[in-house]
C-alpha cells in the first residue's frame, strides 16, 4: 500500500533519527535538564524521539521537531492532565532555538505545497 506525500513527509527516516540521537548525546533532554521528576524505572532508559508539532498535526520528520526524550519525560510531556506539557514543550523549543537560530515552529508543519 503506498503513503500519502504527507505521511512519509511525517516520518523520521532511520537516518533522521540517527542524527537527532546523535546531536542530543543519545540522552533525554528533560532528564539532563533536572526539572521534571519521573518515576526511576526501566522507562528512563528507553529512549524515544518526542514531536515539538505532533503528526497528527503534521509535524514533519525534521531534526528541528523533534528532541530525545527517555519514556517517561515523553509521556509526562504528551500527557496533558499533568500539567507540564506547556512547560515542557517551552523548555524543548528553546532548547532547539539554541541549536539551530533560525528555528521557526511554522516552518515543521507539512504544506502541500513545499512537497
Amino acid at each position: 500500500m503506498k503513503r500519502s506525500k504527507r505521511s512519509r513527509a511525517c516520518d523520521f527516516t532511520l537516518q533522521m533519527r540517527q542524527k537527532i540521537h546523535e546531536r542530543d548525546g543519545n540522552i533525554c533532554i528533560f532528564c539532563a535538564a533536572g526539572r521534571w521528576d519521573v518515576a526511576q524505572d526501566i522507562g528512563i532508559h528507553v529512549k524515544e524521539l518526542a514531536h515539538i508539532i505532533p503528526r497528527s498535526q503534521g509535524g514533519l520528520g525534521t531534526d528541528k521537531n523533534a528532541v530525545v526524550a527517555c519514556k517517561n519525560h515523553h509521556q509526562l510531556m504528551d500527557d496533558g492532565n499533568k500539567g507540564c506539557r506547556a512547560e515542557m514543550l517551552e523548555y524543548a523549543k528553546e532548547y532547539l532555538k539554541e541549536i539551530y537560530p533560525d528555528w521557526d515552529e511554522k516552518q515543521l508543519v507539512y504544506n502541500k505545497w513545499d512537497f
